[in-house]
């Protein structure tokens, strides 16, 4: 059996419980598989999996030592620190399991539920996996026909890279120092395009034609 959905459901049963015993014991139960496979995953199925976009990198308030809103250790994100309670103590005990705070957003639930669940950062700009870029072969770099040098240059800001030659001098992909891409936009201002960075490489990739 073969399963999409995150390490935390893959040996644990996700079946409802009926009883007291079931809700305590649930999560204890491993289930048998043939094998396991691993791959990135999709932007929009990490969005599908978490429970919550982290914003803030607080961990815990060093007043209330209680978890930041929207931090890493956030409590309406991944779960509640205290079994049966919510963050603000509006809900506790396990007659209220499942009710969401009306106050302070966390589930009433058990606190093992923070070991398991997923959260997310948007990022500000585009970065590269260290699979593509530096494993051997370099993935990126075969599909864009530069070596591993060349990429590192342009992903750690050493370098910009030619996207849009326009009408410009220069060759698509084609590497330029600092000083050379402030020369060529004195010569030719407006009439090409270069970036560095991450975002400059996925740019490229856009242009990759797969077909061919």
């Amino acid at each position: 059996m073969l399963t999409d959905r995150p390490f935390g459901s893959l040996i644990r049963e996700d079946k409802p419980t009926k009883d007291l015993w079931g809700i305590l014991d649930r999560h204890a139960k491993p289930i048998t598989f043939d094998a396991i496979r691993i791959k990135l995953a999709a932007p929009q199925k990490i969005r599908d999996w978490s429970h919550g976009e982290v914003k803030k990198p607080e961990t815990i308030n060093y007043r209330t030592f209680k978890p930041e809103r929207d931090g890493l250790f956030c409590a309406r994100i991944f779960g509640p620190v205290t079994d049966w309670e919510c963050l603000c103590g509006k809900y506790k005990r396990m007659k209220h399991r499942g009710v969401i705070c009306d106050k302070c957003g966390v589930e009433v639930t058990l606190s093992k539920v923070r070991r398991e669940r997923l959260g997310h950062i948007e990022l500000a700009s585009p970065c590269s996996h260290v699979w593509f870029f530096k494993g051997l072969p370099s993935r990126i770099g075969h599909l864009l026909d530069m070596s591993l040098r060349e990429l590192e240059r342009v992903l750690y800001f050493e370098a910009y890279v030619t996207i849009d030659p326009g009408e410009a001098p220069l060759k698509e992909r084609e590497l330029l120092t600092e000083e050379k891409f402030r020369q060529l936009q004195q010569e030719h201002p407006g009439k090409f395009v270069a970036m560095m960075g991450a975002e400059a490489i996925k740019e490229l990739l856009k242009r990759v034609d797969i077909d061919e």
